[in-house]
């Protein structure tokens, strides 16, 4: 049987995640051309990643630059494969294992078993292009403050 779902399974977009080969020209870049801000920058060993999170006004969403720690990062073969641009698309959770679960019990694939640690100390897991779309979609539950 399947799990039934809240109404509303996602809160909000939480960020959209943009591949680049230099975080720094990248972050220079949209600070120029849109007049946006970073809010946060670190490194993220786990997923591979320098990343920089840029606001997109009081909306609560952001712009995430994702750019590759090493040529084995699943971002520098992401950009190999398709040249830098939208790599992914970031839904808020509330309650992660239990829409992973869900998502699960629905039929899709998820990449992890387990959420594992994203940017300032969230916890993500993504649902895998092949059920989705097309689209890597992450699913991101905020630290708790």
């Amino acid at each position: 049987m399947r799990t039934q779902l809240p109404t509303q399974l996602f809160e909000a977009i939480d960020h959209v995640g943009i591949a680049v080969p230099d975080l720094d020209e990248a972050v220079r870049f949209y600070a120029d051309a849109f007049g946006m801000k970073v809010t946060h920058v670190e490194v993220n060993p786990e997923q591979g990643v320098r990343e920089a999170m840029l606001a997109i006004g009081d909306s609560g969403s952001s712009i995430q630059l994702l750019a590759p720690l090493s040529d084995e990062s699943p971002i520098a073969k992401f950009i190999d494969r398709k040249g830098p641009g939208i790599q992914q698309l970031a839904y808020r959770v509330n309650d992660i294992e239990a829409v992973s679960q869900a998502l699960r019990d629905r039929g899709l694939e998820l990449l992890y078993d387990e959420p594992r640690r994203g940017t300032s100390n969230s916890r993500v897991n993504f649902i895998h292009p092949r059920s989705a779309g097309g689209v890597l979609v992450e699913l991101v539950e905020p630290a708790s403050s």
